[in-house]
């Protein structure tokens, strides 16, 4: 047999096809394999650095619950305060008088004259033009006061928070109260 019979016999076409085939194949596997591997690491680093980011971030977490905790304290430590707690009081306060504006419907304008009627007081006490209530009312005893013409009680208390002594006048009643601690 000559190279010429060889070359033109069909199992030599389908064995270079099958070693082309074969070759080809071989040559994706290991390339896929390589890729496969490549992937793999890849994923590995990708954990590793997941997981030391979810251990920075616990230990951040949990830095920060102890360091909320700590303020926690301070701010509860803080609030103990008198100033404080003049400062809590009057916050809230302020926060009941704007509920009472809004749910009570005859409160809002009693109220606004009132408030308007102390601030100029207390305008004037401050320029000096009358002399200051508080500081009278602590020097002197302050046990007397005299409330609004035609009410029975004192700065909205009921007559029945005070200690009992109630005396009328013409046109207004005076309530008799034991000093309270004021702001």
């Amino acid at each position: 047999m000559n190279t010429q019979e060889i070359l033109s016999h069909p199992f030599t076409w389908g064995l270079a096809l099958g070693l082309f085939f074969t070759i080809l194949a071989l040559y994706n596997y290991f390339r896929l394999k390589g890729e496969l591997g490549r992937f793999r690491r890849h994923l590995s680093d990708k954990l590793e650095i997941e997981a030391e980011t979810m251990k920075k971030i616990k230990a951040e977490q949990e830095n920060l619950r102890r360091e909320n905790e700590s303020l926690r304290i301070k701010v509860n430590a803080l609030n103990e305060l008198p100033d404080r707690k003049l400062s809590r009081d009057l916050e809230v306060y302020a926060r009941a008088e704007k509920k009472m504006l809004v749910q009570v419907p005859g409160f809002a304008p009693a109220w606004e004259t009132a408030k308007s009627e102390a601030h100029t007081e207390l305008m004037e006490e401050e320029s000096g033009r009358s002399a200051p209530r508080r500081i009278f009312s602590r020097l002197f005893g302050g046990g007397q006061q005299q409330a609004l013409p035609g009410r029975p009680e004192e700065g909205g208390k009921h007559p029945s928070e005070t200690d009992g002594s109630v005396q009328k006048g013409p046109n207004t009643t005076t309530v008799t109260t034991e000093p309270a601690e004021r702001l």
